[in-house]
């Protein structure tokens, strides 16, 4: 028995099912994403750092200091 309408049309009925496959897919997919991230609630080991215990010279400090300005984001044309 052929449906009345619109989706009595091969191609109407093929994009409905496309449409509801693809967002059972989606919904699946981010259900799974959300329930992985949840579990990956332990924190991290903390990688210990020689920077953190050895202070910096004042040298060494301009110098990063101008690393750090010519990465950070911003105009190309910026006063250094």
């Amino acid at each position: 028995m052929p449906l009345p309408g619109r989706f009595s049309d091969p191609c109407a009925l093929t994009l409905a099912g496309l449409l509801a496959v693809s967002t059972a897919t989606c919904l699946a997919l981010g259900l799974r994403a959300r329930a992985r991230r949840a579990r990956a609630g332990v924190p991290l080991e903390r990688v210990w750092h020689p920077q953190e215990s050895v202070p910096l010279t004042p040298a060494e400090e301009h110098a990063f200091g101008q690393v750090a300005a010519r990465l950070s984001p911003g105009p190309v044309h910026r006063p250094r």
